[in-house]
């Protein structure tokens, strides 16, 4: 009989990802090149291996029980070690990391991020870039998780982690907005808590993998339409949804254009401080992708930029 080691190898464990995304054994058999009779055979390997079931077998989907959703999780966890790993042996080779995997907070100017990675793919490195949208803490649990080697949008204050390097991009104004047609727009300023708890709130999700991240600007009881990006809330604040606080500088062009009213409320100014972070490195220090990248952040005009929404 086949043991634990024998089972759950690098494949395997890919093999488990495909059909949690695909839902089903037939769609991931597809997505495989495989016939769906040896997808099941490979996995009933694995359940003889660890004598637990991996799968719901009453339904039609692929349900994953208890165990195979931790199964699943851990897995992805030693999948990503297995590509730090093979990052690290070719940078301590060459000097250039074979992938440099960049969180980026959706505060930050896309527009500037894709200026960036023109910048630096036109040296033709041997590093692929690889961009993860994150909001809030999630975007700094991806660094410390070992999934980005760089983190930028961090707020400072929850940066100081032990082994975490970080700097600053600058201050970053919210202002608290609505669409002219929302009842909100004509309340009497400024707006108290009260008033504003009684009208919907938009508000971002956090990325965070675990816990129940962080959220602002709510008020308890109060109506929330949760979304999953910065771009996203504007819109929906557009639309007259609900309201709440944005970046003065994403919002700006649309205040200017009348499509958004700032009104005052009765609290303290908003102004969070934002930076970015990279791990400490060992022996031989950070990879050449990686030093180019904190080099172009030391820029002031690049640190204005990512934080300046311009029109697209």
């Amino acid at each position: 009989m086949q043991t634990p080691r024998d089972v759950l190898t690098p494949d395997a464990l890919a093999m488990l990802q495909t059909i949690s995304s695909s839902g089903s054994f037939a769609a991931a058999a597809r997505a495989l090149g495989v016939v769906p009779s040896a997808l099941t055979y490979r996995v009933r390997q694995i359940e003889d291996a660890l004598d637990v079931l991996l799968y719901d077998r009453s339904s039609r989907q692929a349900r994953l029980t208890e165990a195979g959703a931790e199964l699943l999780r851990e897995g992805s966890r030693l999948l990503s070690d297995v590509d730090a790993v093979a990052n690290r042996i070719k940078r301590v080779a060459t000097g250039w990391e074979s992938q440099l995997t960049i969180a980026v907070d959706t505060i930050v100017a896309p527009s500037t991020m894709m200026e960036l990675c023109d910048g630096f793919l036109a040296q033709n490195p041997p590093t692929r870039i690889k961009l993860r949208d994150e909001v809030l803490s999630g975007t700094l649990q991806a660094l410390t998780s070992g999934q980005a080697d760089l983190a930028i949008g961090v707020s400072l204050e929850a940066s100081a982690a032990t082994g975490i390097h970080s700097d600053q991009l600058g201050a970053v104004r919210f202002v608290y907005a609505v669409a002219p047609h929302h009842p909100l727009a004509a309340a009497s300023e400024p707006l108290t808590d009260a008033i504003i708890q009684q009208h919907r709130a938009i508000a971002v999700a956090d990325s965070v993998e675990r816990g129940s991240g962080l959220t602002f600007g709510l008020l308890a009881g109060q109506d929330v339409l949760t979304v999953a990006t910065m771009r996203a809330k504007t819109d929906a604040q557009l639309r007259g949804l609900g309201g709440g606080f944005l970046p003065e500088s994403m919002a700006r062009r649309y205040i200017e254009a009348g499509h958004l009213v700032v009104r005052k409320v009765d609290r303290q100014e908003r102004l969070i401080n934002v930076g970015y972070a990279w791990r400490a490195s060992g022996a031989p220090g950070p990879g050449r992708a990686l030093q180019w990248w904190l080099q172009q952040l030391k820029s002031p005009k690049t640190r204005k930029a990512l934080l300046e929404h311009r029109p697209d």
